[in-house]
């Protein structure tokens, strides 16, 4: 069984940078290896059918009614974001972009925030390198900042419930490390995104989705969130044999499969109240860093990659240094709380 999820997850790794095909239809891709990974484990039973069928049921409403909103109110939306980027200038713009999205992430929740960054996307005409740099950056961000509260995303939802602790117990627990590196992440947008010759501040009214597109996109996301729960519930017996007895500061660098895997559910199967706080603190903070490393690691990467046509080799090619980078200085970090 544990060579069958090992060649699961090479084939999640992999198979998506190797074929365009995968690549175009990433959610059906990872729902296969979903249902492989639960017939593997022989965990799919009528319980799992049930959390599989109704876990994305709020995200996937969340998306729709955001997309409708977004067409209904679209031309001053695009007028606001505008009138902000002519205020100031284009690296400053960027900066506050990062931080208040990736602030306000764990207030509005992760996917209405990855769905406010298309839109300032697609008013801000960027070279391409830039738009890739930018989303990355700004997705590494809302996945830090949407963990401050139970209601940013589904990771800080089953942790606050795991622990049986108040609303601000992780703002607490994590706040100190989390608000820096989103401020870091800011900071980064400024420094390495350059205005090209191709940015220009002058108004153009960008195409307005159909329904059919706001609709396709929210059962893209329900497909992705039933194929994540999946493949975590399938992991699940590999988890519990290898990784649960491990040293934290271990766990830290091996917690990055969270970039194919779904971060809520390692969280749900590692953590423990009986854990001392930097224990939570070194499994939390591996989680939130490595899911921005590929696209299927967080809701928001897939978000912003499929609306955007961001392939997985293009938001690998710098999310990945990135990311290890940044794993790297939290480790240190982990290292001095410790």
């Amino acid at each position: 069984m544990m060579v069958s999820l090992i060649i699961v997850l090479i084939l999640v790794l992999f198979v998506p940078f190797l074929s365009k095909t995968v690549e175009r239809n990433l959610e059906v891709f990872l729902f296969l290896m979903g249902v492989a990974a639960v017939l593997v484990s022989h965990v799919l039973d009528s319980t799992l059918l049930i959390k599989v069928f109704n876990d994305p049921l709020k995200i996937s409403f969340a998306v729709l009614i955001a997309g409708f909103l977004f067409k209904w109110f679209q031309a001053p939306i695009e007028k606001v974001i505008l009138g902000l980027s002519k205020a100031m200038p284009l690296r400053l713009f960027l900066l506050l972009t990062v931080i208040t999205l990736g602030l306000v992430s764990s207030v509005i929740t992760a996917i209405i925030a990855a769905i406010v960054l298309v839109t300032i996307v697609s008013v801000l005409r960027l070279d391409r390198k830039s738009e890739v740099r930018f989303v990355v950056l700004a997705c590494y961000s809302i996945g830090l900042g949407a963990v401050l509260t139970p209601i940013g995303e589904p990771l800080s939802t089953i942790a606050t419930s795991k622990l049986e602790e108040d609303f601000f117990y992780l703002l607490q627990l994590i706040g100190p490390e989390v608000v820096p590196g989103v401020i870091v992440f800011g900071v980064l947008a400024a420094v390495l995104i350059k205005p090209s010759k191709k940015f220009n501040k002058s108004f153009i009214k960008h195409k307005t989705e159909s329904y059919s597109d706001i609709i396709i996109r929210g059962f893209k996301v329900y497909l992705f969130v039933m194929a994540l729960t999946l493949l975590g519930a399938g992991f699940e017996p590999f988890i519990e044999k290898y990784l649960l007895n491990l040293n934290p500061l271990v766990l830290y660098w091996i917690n990055m499969i969270s970039a194919v895997l779904d971060n809520a559910t390692l969280a749900a199967a590692e953590i423990s109240p009986a854990m001392e706080v930097p224990t939570i603190q070194a499994i939390l903070l591996g989680l939130l860093v490595s899911g921005g490393m590929l696209i299927p690691g967080n809701i928001p990467n897939i978000i912003a990659a499929g609306k955007l046509s961001i392939t997985s080799i293009e938001w690998a090619r710098f999310a990945v240094p990135i990311g290890l980078l940044t794993m790297v200085a939290y480790f240190i970090v982990i290292l001095t709380i410790a």
